[in-house]
């Protein structure tokens, strides 16, 4: 089950009256990376050790990327210690892990912003690369998947999916759910949307396949049961 985590982010008052700008992607990764970091080792990355994990050779940029995510909120800084980082907001329990969730299904490759993060229990949601989607009318209700639901989706290749298995795929019209179906005529995708098609796949090769559908969540009333932290 998924737990709501009582830790709001705390602000600091001298740039409360300013309005909060959504992460960057970088410091969206650079975020994710710390949480996880923690997780693993029970203290933080270095500055020298964040700029390695991305390419940074300046620890003065990696300093500001920091700054930035103190701003908005996400750290409490102490400039003094080389390791002086708290996260804010983040459940930090080592049975959980922090998944990205989009409002919409992102191309193959990623670059968009996610809306938030969902924590969820290790086992359910741990596998790395794996994101969350909110389903859209229509998406996933043969499935009895509702507007609105948390679809997870972990990453797959071709290869390792089963007959009948549903997926997210990239086609020329763009990234839907689809029903991955093999026969003696070839590989298949059914559209799982009302009057939707079926797709012939001509080159298995090269479809892109963003991931397969393992699960979802429902909120199952006004307060939910779901842990969003939004960073």
């Amino acid at each position: 089950m998924l737990a709501r985590s009582p830790t709001v982010p705390q602000r600091d008052p001298s740039i409360a009256s300013r309005p909060v700008e959504p992460l960057t992607e970088i410091e969206r990764k650079i975020l994710d990376f710390m949480v996880q970091y923690l997780r693993s080792n029970t203290y933080q990355p270095s500055i020298r050790e964040i700029g390695e994990r991305f390419g940074i050779k300046s620890t003065k940029t990696v300093s500001e990327h920091l700054q930035a995510l103190a701003d908005k909120g996400c750290l409490e800084r102490d400039p003094s210690r080389s390791r002086g980082v708290k996260i804010l907001g983040v459940d930090l329990s080592a049975e959980t892990v922090s998944v990205p969730c989009f409002a919409e299904i992102p191309r193959a490759g990623g670059g968009e912003q996610a809306e938030m993060h969902v924590s969820v229990d290790r086992q359910l949601g741990g596998e790395q690369g794996s994101f969350f989607v909110r389903a859209a009318s229509g998406d996933l209700a043969v499935l009895g998947v509702a507007e609105g639901d948390f679809v997870l989706i972990t990453p797959a290749d071709a290869d390792d999916i089963e007959d009948g298995g549903v997926v997210v795929a990239e086609l020329a019209s763009g990234s839907a759910f689809h029903r991955f179906v093999r026969n003696g005529k070839g590989l298949y995708l059914e559209s799982l949307r009302p009057g939707g098609e079926t797709t012939l796949v001509e080159d298995p090769a090269s479809l892109r396949v963003i991931g397969r559908v393992t699960g979802f969540y429902r909120r199952m009333d006004e307060t939910g049961a779901v842990n969003l932290t939004q960073h």
